[in-house]
């Protein structure tokens, strides 16, 4: 009966002319180096499988250092030289859902064989998978570190590809203009930024993995292929800090226009508020119930607070003019 450390794992073996692709089993394909012209690719969703790590480290004759790097589960981003082996850890952002979360990513690589460990289920190799199956390019034809390369830039492709899914930045602009400052919009607009600052985090990580692959000396291991990885990195990070200053100016661009709305409506409250404030002095005061207001037994006296008071409010909209309050 099969264990849930080789029912989490696969193999495939390939050569120029041929190919095998299975599900792994400990007793037949616990060998990492075939010692021919073979690659093998072991894939391996799950860190607590320690015991099975143990006996594949014992067995192919790794450096027993693996053991310790594969039991903290929060290593984020090295590069390790080990004696004709390479050890990367790299921890990813998982892009299936809107919501990201990150996961630890291990590789052990030597010039013929990649053995990748995932902390979770899923990935989005399939594409090289089918290369290897249909014999398309030259993956067939290089050796381990090549692979590891393509490995690499569809992390790196997946993070372009759900970037500019998630953060659509063209549209802030507009929506800024036409909405107002509501708790849900400024929640959205957090959400934004946290989201671009996850994509910068991880893309920093792989630039720095590239950057180290870039001067590893292992026998058998060609560090030409992680120049356009670096490259790659450094053309998404610039997009993503370019993106971060857009939508700082954005959001600043937003407050301003909602602040010139306040101070448009506050003003227009101002105007309403002076010419009102005397009339209702006027109408206040000869509201009193006292018996001794003379102005109360003039026959005109009504009309004559009335006229005064479009004197004062027309005497009022003068000055406003001219001010160019209006």
């Amino acid at each position: 009966m099969a264990t849930d450390f080789e029912n989490n794992t696969w193999v495939i073996n390939y050569s120029f002319d041929n190919y095998y692709n299975k599900k792994f089993s400990l007793e037949d394909d616990s060998t990492l180096s075939k010692k021919d012209k073979t690659i093998t690719w072991i894939n391996t969703y799950g860190l607590d499988y320690m015991d099975e790590f143990r006996s594949m480290v014992i067995s192919n004759e790794l450096d027993d250092f693996l053991l310790r790097l594969f039991a903290n589960q929060n290593l984020g981003n090295k590069v390790i030289e080990l004696e004709e082996q390479l050890f990367i850890a790299v921890r990813i952002l998982k892009t299936e859902n809107h919501n990201l979360e990150s996961e630890q990513m291990f590789f052990v690589v030597g010039k013929d064989f990649i053995w990748c460990i995932q902390e979770k289920w899923g990935d989005h190799f399939d594409w090289i998978r089918n290369r290897i199956f249909e014999n398309k390019g030259i993956i067939r034809k290089k050796r381990a570190d090549y692979l590891l390369y393509f490995i690499l830039e569809t992390i790196i492709s997946n993070y372009k590809e759900k970037y500019e899914e998630i953060v659509l930045m063209e549209n802030m602009l507009d929506r800024a203009t036409q909405l107002e400052p509501t708790p849900e919009f400024m929640f959205e607009v957090e959400q934004n930024k946290a989201m671009i600052h996850q994509f910068k985090k991880a893309s920093h990580g792989l630039r720095d993995i590239a950057v180290r692959l870039e001067r590893v000396e292992v026998k058998g291991f060609h560090t030409k292929y992680f120049s356009e990885i670096r490259e790659q990195v450094n053309g998404l990070t610039n997009d993503i800090d370019s993106d971060i200053q857009e939508l700082e100016s954005q959001i600043n661009l937003f407050f301003s226009i909602q602040g010139h709305r306040l101070n448009e409506v506050m003003k227009t409250l101002t105007i309403f508020s002076v010419i009102f404030i005397p009339l209702t002095f006027m109408a206040g005061i000869y509201g009193m119930n006292f018996e001794n207001i003379p102005e109360l037994k003039w026959h005109y006296g009504y009309f004559i607070l009335l006229g005064l008071m479009l004197v004062v409010t027309l005497f009022s909209i003068i000055i406003f003019k001219r001010k160019k309050w209006f």
